[in-house]
């Protein structure tokens, strides 16, 4: 069965930041697609998998060896499995500038205190998420919503490789179970699944630590130290709230939010997209999809999250801010088919919030009504890409 390749917005920030730098490094989830970009994206390079047992003792016995197999350099792959060759990194392309490596690795917290220790000022690092919607849109255009959110944004999904029902429950237990083991010593794996399926229900709300571990059964520093390793694993993102210079009180805590609304479909219990129309989690899994739209449109431009929320102790809540400069971009985001006024309502009154900072306004929801001319934008998901576009480069 031949399977579509799927162009990554990323790889063309790679390949410009190629000529600038001696060391490219891509992290990102497992399964996300970064093998494939970077095999597409530097065909000529020596390939190597350090998951692969007698390539890693090759790189570990004799590192120097290893990486001179070839003068162009070399593709690494999952290099958090031989840190060591890092250093050794550092002297090759200090040596020779016209050498090239390009590393890839599933871990935050293995790879990123190494590569500042040895690669610093030499690699651009980048981080690739599954697929945006907009990498995918034309394959997508006439999937119902709802079978999108239940689909969720891995590549093999979308590739015709693999299925929902198969993929998610082999994900959990393959990789996010692996990357627990790997990065502590979980004791007890039942309650650490409790957690993430805890999470799940949270989808779009503050985060409680302390609320987590009563119903957990665990301390709040636990909590804690679990959801480090969710972030590492690129399992969830925290939305943070933005209080910079405000004087009401504020909500300071972060929201939760998973990186793919697929996963999260499967540790809610949600088994189709049928049920997910009826699921109490939609609106949710939602605005999760539309938060992560944004998220994933600045890190396949190189560029990190300037992504917020606003909610004070009076209520006033805007979904999704995007910070340029001094001043925002207000996002509300609705799941509903049909325009109702009070949408608009917080978006009206966001200048008092934000200090007169406001560049502009949007509503994103499921209707198919748009009006891009008024004060206030209203758009259907389908054109977050020419929203995303406008907001962040205009």
């Amino acid at each position: 069965m031949e399977h579509e390749f799927i162009h990554r917005e990323l790889s063309r920030t790679i390949l410009e930041a190629y000529k600038y730098f001696s060391v490219i490094t891509i992290t990102g989830p497992r399964q996300s697609g970064k093998t494939t970009l970077i095999r597409n994206c530097f065909p000529s390079l020596l390939y190597s998998s350090l998951e692969n047992l007698n390539e890693r003792d090759f790189a570990l016995n004799d590192p120097i060896a290893f990486l001179s197999q070839s003068p162009l350099g070399m593709i690494l792959d999952e290099v958090q499995n031989a840190p060591n060759l890092l250093s050794y990194i550092q002297g090759i392309v200090d040596n020779n500038p016209n050498i090239r490596f390009i590393l890839s690795g599933s871990s935050q917290f293995a790879l990123s205190s190494k590569i500042s220790q040895s690669l610093s000022g030499r690699t651009a690092i980048f981080e690739l998420l599954p697929m945006s919607f907009l990498e995918i849109k034309d394959m997508v255009k006439k999937m119902p919503l709802d079978e999108l959110l239940f689909s969720g944004f891995y590549p093999s999904i979308h590739a015709g490789k693999n299925i929902p029902k198969f993929f998610y429950p082999s994900y959990e237990k393959t990789y996010l179970d692996k990357d627990v083991r790997d990065l502590l010593q979980v004791k007890n794996m039942l309650r650490f699944h409790t957690f993430v399926r805890l999470c799940a229900t949270r989808i779009a709300s503050v985060f409680n630590a302390s609320a987590l571990a009563n119903e957990v059964g665990v301390s709040t520093h636990t909590i804690n130290e679990w959801l480090s390793v969710l972030q590492a694993s690129y399992i969830v993102f925290l939305l943070p709230s933005f209080y910079e210079n405000q004087r009401k009180r504020l909500i300071k805590a972060p929201k939760l939010y998973f990186l793919d609304t697929g996963l999260a479909c499967h540790l809610l219990g949600i088994e189709s997209p049928k049920q997910l129309v009826r699921d109490k989690m939609r609106g949710e899994l939602f605005e999760n999809f539309i938060v992560i739209e944004a998220l994933k449109y600045r890190f396949n431009k190189g560029l990190g999250s300037n992504l917020y929320f606003y909610r004070d102790s009076n209520h006033n809540e805007i979904d999704l801010l995007i910070k340029e400069g001094s001043a925002f971009s207000t996002i509300e985001i609705k799941s509903s088919e049909t325009y109702h006024q009070d949408f608009e309502k917080t978006l009206k009154k966001a200048d008092s919030f934000l200090g007169n900072n406001v560049n502009s306004r949007a509503i994103i929801y499921a209707g198919t009504l748009e009006n891009t001319l008024g004060e206030i934008k209203l758009l259907n998901y389908s054109n977050i890409g020419n929203l995303l576009e406008y907001e962040q480069e205009g």
